[in-house]
């Protein structure tokens, strides 16, 4: 237990053999269950965590492969079912220091936050400790991740170290909850649509152990991209049209509108002047007009949005 708080620690495996028996035999004495989340592995994942026989350890095996997100789920639901007040989440890989993990407890045990994630980014080495690649790219997800989510106070979107209160374990609906990479994208969404309360936590990145990551950056930034679009727009209609109403939304209506038709324009009006010749002064001005105004609405909805969410960390 952790400040009388009975925890359950979600471990998503797909092919962790490597790995998996340090993690286990390493995870700290506060946690009371290890959930063990086995995505079909083809390896001796299963075989060692068997042999292992750690009287906490709780073996769940999926039929087919659902993803690191299904696998999350599948553990929620466990520690939800079986009452645990917080569900803390570690990779199968050592990714994640266990050391870290009474700092990402803490805020949610206390009752301050409702939901802590780890931040990597704090570190000053983490530039020189994370792949470039891989901290750019999680960089950009973590700046689109801000606007979708109405969180902009967080970080280091793509981090799966967090810690989830029982609250957030009854009220999210983990079976519509994406089942890839993008989880803790599009979790953070659902949080807001709720008004949970989340904070970042520093924790220091864990790279060159002997992992294996199956994250491909250069084809997972367009997809992921794209689910972070549609959930913004879900977030749009859930929280400020369905749930409650707040002005915001015609202001990213017209923002998301003007912007790109000013954009447009104007690049045609250049194209035309390049390839054929002069352009009226009014059209030229029109195209500057909508580009303009499209970017103050989308300023000005960007800031209701980050009061609207103050109070939320």
């Amino acid at each position: 237990m952790f400040e009388q708080k009975r925890v359950a620690c979600v471990v998503p495996c797909f092919n962790e053999s490597l790995l998996i028996k340090k993690v286990i035999s390493n995870m700290p004495a506060c946690v009371d269950a290890i959930l063990i989340v086995d995505d079909c592995s083809t390896d001796d994942t299963v075989d060692i965590v068997e042999r292992l026989n750690d009287p906490r350890t709780v073996l769940l095996k999926h039929e087919r492969n659902l993803g690191v997100g299904g696998s999350i789920s599948t553990g929620y639901k466990y520690a939800r079912d079986h009452d645990f007040d917080i569900a803390v989440v570690m990779a199968g890989d050592a990714q994640m220091d266990p050391e870290d993990l009474p700092a990402i407890l803490q805020p949610v045990a206390s009752g301050e936050v409702d939901y802590t994630k780890g931040n990597r980014l704090f570190s000053g080495d983490a530039w020189k400790m994370i792949p470039r690649v891989r901290y750019l790219g999680n960089s950009m997800l973590s700046l689109l991740t801000k606007i979708a989510s109405g969180y902009w106070h967080v970080a280091d979107s793509q981090s799966g170290y967090t810690a989830a209160s029982k609250a957030v374990l009854h009220t999210i609906n983990w079976d519509s909850m994406y089942q890839r990479y993008g989880q803790p994208n599009d979790l953070l969404v659902r949080l807001n649509i709720y008004n949970f309360r989340v904070r970042d936590v520093p924790i220091k990145p864990v790279y060159g152990i002997g992992e294996k990551s199956g994250v491909k950056p250069l084809r997972l930034i367009p997809k992921l991209s794209w689910l972070i679009c549609r959930m913004f727009l879900f977030r749009m209609a859930h929280k400020y049209i369905i749930r409650d109403f707040h002005p915001l939304v015609f202001f990213y209506a017209f923002g998301l509108l003007l912007l790109p038709s000013g954009l447009l324009l104007g690049l045609y009006l250049m194209i035309y002047r390049i390839a054929v010749g002069g352009i009226a002064e009014t059209s030229a001005l029109f195209a500057a007009f909508l580009f303009i105004t499209g970017v103050q609405f989308t300023l000005f909805a960007m800031w209701f949005d980050m009061e609207n969410n103050r109070s939320l960390k």
